[in-house]
């Protein structure tokens, strides 16, 4: 009970460190021996009996923060609401779309979640599961509180343009934007490179993975991150959070082989080809908010390929001297690898259309972090320029 207790803690900590959850807001239970919560709450007895009912290791059940829970709220309050669906990439691959449902009650709760891996309850919060760990929960939590804040921030977007925001909608906008937080102009002096050793490597790997997401860069397990050394790159695992690298580096020889790219992200051919066209050592990718947002945001409303934007576009689109690329997670026919490598040859970063920022360094990962801070805090000032608000 001990060890199942502190790995509760750990995520409730992880929550209200990302910036999701107020402190004691998340409530966690799992199961070891028994059922054990991270808390005592008049909720554990109704979500005791979604342990009964499902299939399930753990289950997360917490009200987002600010600005969270003013953007959700504003996506779930019609009654008529059943689902929330984001455009962005990881609600396409990963979590389709977000149920609703407008009572906290055990059987609705347990009914969606048969059939999905979170369900929405305005007013009341946000529940989601996990099979193996609590981990799982988490992951499903945030992504979701991720691709709410996206799809709020590009529909307000597309409603400024076509002056058609509603009152409602407007003061939503206001009280999310009041929340936000300004880019560090401080950055971290990361270890410095070319690096000697594959341990220096493999810490330089960690620490970056580290900044990432204290920085705010990447949300729940996306984004990943790798380095040449020799001929061999090593990358992140795939499923690997970045701010927990240890043990889940990939060592992948370039010529192919070793068969560690099998557990190596999703993105192994992507980051090689890269590596090969631009000759830099480093690469990291996370998601930031306002770079996926800004990638979405076209104004090309008679296109073709409408909907199928983020694999089939053949715009020329740059934000500033960041190109946007189309291109899906993995190796098929729309990969990212067929798009990123070429653009990456004469850019410092690259955003892949609804999916995230690709940045580069030379010798460590100092570059490509100031860059994925740089093109962030600029996409950050395009969209508020745009709509002629100050964030402050």
């Amino acid at each position: 009970m001990g060890k199942m207790k502190k790995i509760l803690d750990k995520y409730a900590k992880k929550l209200v460190d990302a910036g999701l959850a107020e402190e004691d807001a998340p409530l966690i239970g799992g199961l070891d021996a028994d059922l054990v919560w991270n808390r005592q709450d008049s909720a554990c007895h109704k979500l005791e009996k979604v342990f009964e009912n499902l299939n399930i290791n753990s289950l997360l059940f917490c009200q987002p923060k600010e600005p969270y829970g003013s953007i959700i709220d504003y996506l779930t309050t019609s009654p008529e609401t059943v689902t929330v669906s984001p455009e962005d990439c990881e609600t396409r691959t990963f979590m389709h779309d977000f149920p609703v449902i407008h009572s906290f009650e055990t059987e609705q709760i347990i009914n969606t979640l048969k059939k999905r891996r979170s369900v929405i309850i305005p007013g009341h919060g946000i529940v989601t599961w996990g099979t193996v760990s609590p981990e799982q929960a988490f992951i499903f939590f945030s992504s979701v509180c991720f691709s709410c804040f996206v799809k709020f921030f590009y529909d307000y977007l597309n409603h400024h343009r076509q002056q058609m925001v509603s009152p409602y909608e407007q003061h939503t906008f206001e009280v999310a934007a009041s929340y936000l937080d300004s880019l560090p102009d401080k950055l971290p002096l990361l270890m410095k490179g070319p690096f000697k050793t594959e341990h220096e490597v493999y810490s330089a790997l960690s620490e970056a993975g580290r900044k990432t997401v204290e920085y705010r860069l990447v949300d729940s397990f996306f984004g990943n991150i790798s380095y040449r050394f020799g001929d061999t790159l090593y990358i992140s695992q795939t499923g690997a959070s970045l701010d927990e690298l240890d043990g889940c580096i990939d060592p992948c020889p370039l010529d192919g082989s070793s068969c560690g790219g099998l557990t190596a992200s999703s993105e192994l051919t992507a980051h090689q080809e890269v590596i090969q066209r631009t000759g830099m050592r480093a690469i990291l990718h996370g998601h930031p908010r306002f770079s996926v947002i800004l990638s979405m945001a076209c104004e090309k409303q008679d296109c073709e390929h409408r909907g199928e934007c983020h694999i089939r576009c053949k715009e020329k689109r740059f934000i500033y001297d960041i190109p946007i690329v189309p291109g899906e997670i993995g190796s098929g026919p729309y990969g990212l690898c067929h798009t990123l490598p070429q653009a990456m040859v004469e850019h410092r970063g690259v955003i892949v259309h609804g999916h995230g920022l690709f940045t580069v360094g030379q010798s460590d990962f100092n570059e490509a972090f100031a860059t994925m801070i740089s093109v962030e805090r600029m996409c950050m000032e395009k969209f508020f320029n745009e709509v002629s608000y100050d964030s402050g």
